[in-house]
């Protein structure tokens, strides 16, 4: 009789079948699995050291019927190589997974044992299943393994693969009465006269098996690291939906238990920095001029040359002035407006954005709280009708926005959009005005104020339009020099880490989200995408797609309630699982960009972004010449 074991090597059970067989003198026959026989490579050394022979049982246990003929090859290779790199030595034994005795072979078997035949290997299958894979019971298994006659038996049992208690037992139980009764046991080759089964494999196949022993080592840690990464970033993510909805909540809730006190009525300066705006600079200060609340208008036109001063001037709206200056950039523009601005409250807004009506004067009321020194704005998408305008838009409410609630409950508001922002020229005075030292300007200024002890808030009512990129080019330079901005004015900030009061907040709840859910989050992304690629092809399926479901439907879920919370309609998040796959890629990429040449030390100029002129006031705003 022939005792043969598939898919071990095991390191609980394997040990015992061995144990076993060396108390009652039983050498036997071992199928290893490569993987397995990779993974517990003593034990496989331990059944040739005992005298036990070993057989290939395929590299991941496939079923070579099914799978096609370059992967039937690839198994075999890669699963000799192993043993060759764990053992030194080769075998001509084959038992392909899922076979038992010859009824078993249908065509597709048949197939792959004649193509295992042409690398030279002989296929061994078994006379008498033990059944040890059902767990049928200790007794089932001995009465399974017991010859009905004396004709040679070639016996299938396992020592990996599930619990092998019974198989243990039933060896035990067996050997000693089988072997009372006249059964010889010999290894597989041994009992069919088969010579050379296995022997020394050649200097160069060593050296490529060691080779390949090496890759698959490291692969299986680069697995397992990744493995760990999708983990820590499931982990973050979930933690990431519980604190922006729960935060979301609350801020609901204090808004609706807000008492108001004394309206804020005083009039407000509104700077609008423009450079080049003829597409929607006249939509813009038109929205602006009639605004509810009293306002004065100061575009600052910063060296334009397509005539963005001649055409606001052209419009004779009163209220408004328009200074010209050279082209200094951004924050010199918004400088030079608060130097004209004649009120304490400064609302900033962008040359391509429209203001609702009541915009300005629901953003003011925020001040009404002496300890508030910014507040941001609720910024919508305007040109919401393609694809890539859907995407930006279900960004801006699930992402932006809901953010921006969680920032103002845990009192650590990193960004005032440029969009729309309102602040006291007290506060910016203290700080030193509108800095040029990062890209990302509203950032800069928001981590500044946080620093000198302001509160910066969110109103959602207070809503503001704007233009978003309409190609991935222009999207791409946009949330480029965002993400380069933001990582600048996080290292220019980072000493809020270890400071008290609002600054503290900032920076260990700020500046700490920021890093983990907008710049490693992102980082760890693309792996793990990778991974769930991985998984689909090679590993299950099935989990992998359940794992991306379970994930799409938080995504929903929380798109879902951040649209309501917005009052918008749904019907664009029928897009959201086409945003996740592609929209969602390209924006981790710009994150690695970024942080890649913050790392290398590179200077990221300065990217303007392209106007379309989509921009449109709305008929109650217009306000005529």
């Amino acid at each position: 009789m022939a005792l043969t074991f598939d898919d071990g090597p095991d390191p609980t059970w394997t040990p015992q079948v061995l144990d076993v067989l060396r108390r009652h003198h039983v050498k036997a026959t071992f199928f290893v699995v490569g993987t397995q026989a990779l993974d517990h490579p003593d034990l496989v050394r331990r059944i040739l050291a005992e005298g036990h022979e070993i057989g290939l049982h395929t590299l991941t246990h496939v079923d070579l019927g099914t799978a096609p003929e370059w992967q039937r090859r690839l198994e075999l290779r890669e699963a000799q190589q192993v043993l060759v790199g764990v053992t030194g030595e080769t075998t001509a034994l084959l038992r392909p997974p899922y076979s038992s005795d010859n009824s078993a072979v249908d065509d597709a078997l048949l197939s792959a044992m004649r193509s295992a035949a042409d690398g030279g290997y002989v296929t061994a299958l078994a006379t008498r299943d033990g059944e040890d894979w059902r767990r049928p019971g200790v007794d089932a298994i001995v009465r399974n393994i017991t010859p009905s006659g004396r004709a040679g038996e070639v016996v299938l049992l396992h020592d990996a693969g599930g619990d092998r208690s019974q198989t243990v037992a039933a060896l035990d139980r067996a050997l000693p009465v089988l072997q009372a009764d006249g059964v010889r046991f010999e290894t597989l080759s041994q009992s069919v006269g088969m010579a050379g089964a296995m022997s020394p494999a050649s200097p160069l196949d060593r050296l490529t098996a060691d080779t390949l022993v090496g890759v698959l080592r490291f692969s299986d840690w680069l697995i397992a690291v990744i493995g760990a990464v999708l983990v820590l970033s499931g982990i973050v993510t979930a933690l990431r939906a519980v604190l922006v909805v729960g935060a979301a909540a609350r801020h609901r809730r204090d808004r609706a238990r807000h008492q108001p006190g004394e309206p804020v009525l005083e009039p407000v300066s509104v700077l609008v920095p423009a450079h080049n705006e003829t597409a929607g600079i006249e939509a813009a200060v038109r929205s602006i001029a009639a605004s509810t609340h009293p306002v004065e208008i100061i575009v600052v036109d910063d060296g334009s040359t397509d005539g963005t001063a001649d055409l606001v001037e052209s419009l004779r709206l009163p209220g408004v002035i328009v200074v010209r200056k050279e082209n200094g950039g951004k924050p010199s523009a918004l400088n030079e407006g608060l130097r004209h601005a004649s009120h304490d409250l400064v609302v900033m807004v962008d040359g391509d954005t429209v203001l609702e009506p009541d915009a300005v004067h629901a953003l003011v009321q925020r001040f009404a709280d002496p300890r508030v020194g910014a507040v941001s704005g609720n910024t919508k998408v305007a040109n919401r009708g393609g694809i890539l305008g859907r995407w930006q838009h279900i960004e801006y409410v699930i992402g932006f926005n809901l953010d921006r609630r969680l920032f103002d409950i845990a009192e650590c508001m990193p960004t005032v959009p440029g969009a729309i922002g309102g602040f006291r020229r007290s506060a910016l005075a203290r700080v030193g005005g509108v800095s040029d030292d990062t890209l990302a300007e509203d950032t800069d200024l928001t981590m500044a104020l946080a620093r000198d002890g302001w509160r910066v808030v969110y109103e959602d009512t207070a809503r503001a339009w704007t233009e978003a990129p309409a190609s991935l080019g222009a999207l791409w330079r946009q949330r480029y020099r965002w993400c380069y901005g933001t990582l600048q004015a996080m290292w220019k900030h980072r000493g809020a880490l270890v400071q008290s009061g609002a600054a503290g907040k900032l920076g260990r709840r700020g500046l700490t989200y920021l890093l983990a859910f907008q710049v490693l989050l992102p980082l760890l992304a693309p792996a793990v995408d990778v991974f769930a690629l991985y998984g689909l092809v090679f590993l299950d399926p099935l989990r992998v797609l359940l794992v991306w479901l379970v994930f799409l439907a938080v995504q929903l879920a929380m798109a879902v309630y951040a649209f309501r919370l917005d009052d918008e309609p749904i019907g664009p998040i029928w897009t959201l699982p086409l945003q996740q796959v592609v929209y969602r890629q390209l924006m981790y990429l710009v994150v690695v960009q970024s942080v890649f040449t913050a790392a290398a030390g590179t200077y990221l100029r300065w990217h303007r972004m392209d106007r379309y002129g989509s921009l449109r006031v709305p008929v109650a705003s217009r306000v005529d010449a």
